[in-house]
């Protein structure tokens, strides 16, 4: 019995990616696409049941391999795929600032073609009315994305400072 239970909690810790992890990984996801195959890899093991921001990097992970799909179906079926779950982590907890800020990443740099960029004033007036509400790990994060975003102008990026 305790073989079982030792042997069930390897597997959850070994399944499920740490959010500090993941959260270092977003960051130079876009760099290259061995970078966007190992945060694919890294969440692979995620589910929709696991915590919601995991499983909306999940989401944002299938929406950045989609660029690296060789056939256009293909590339569009995935992306399909990765804009249906982010948004259905969206629906299921709308007041989570990092799911937004998440989403905001993916809709300012897809490109508009994809018809995947509505949100992006929503988010960021979101993101802007409650940062100074969030613990200071999550501000410094929040922060940094903020001051590379091409979304907020100079005198927007101010309320980070």
């Amino acid at each position: 019995m305790k073989l079982l239970m030792t042997l069930l909690l390897w597997i959850n810790f070994v399944g499920t990616p740490d959010l500090a992890s993941i959260r270092k990984m977003y960051t130079d996801v876009t760099k290259s696409e061995t970078n966007a195959k190992n945060f694919v890899e890294k969440l692979s093991g995620v589910s929709n049941s696991d915590d919601k921001i995991l499983v909306a990097y999940k989401a944002a992970s299938i929406l950045l391999d989609s660029k690296f799909e060789k056939k256009l179906g293909d590339k569009i079926d995935r992306f399909k795929e990765g804009a249906k779950l982010l948004e259905s982590v969206i629906d299921s907890e709308p007041n989570n600032i990092e799911i937004r800020m998440i989403r905001l990443s993916i809709q300012e740099n897809v490109p508009g073609i994809t018809g995947y960029k509505k949100n992006i004033k929503e988010d960021k007036k979101f993101i802007t009315a409650h940062y100074a509400e969030q613990n200071a790990a999550l501000k410094e994060y929040l922060k940094d994305f903020v001051m590379q975003s091409k979304s907020f102008s100079a005198k927007e990026k101010q309320f980070v400072k």
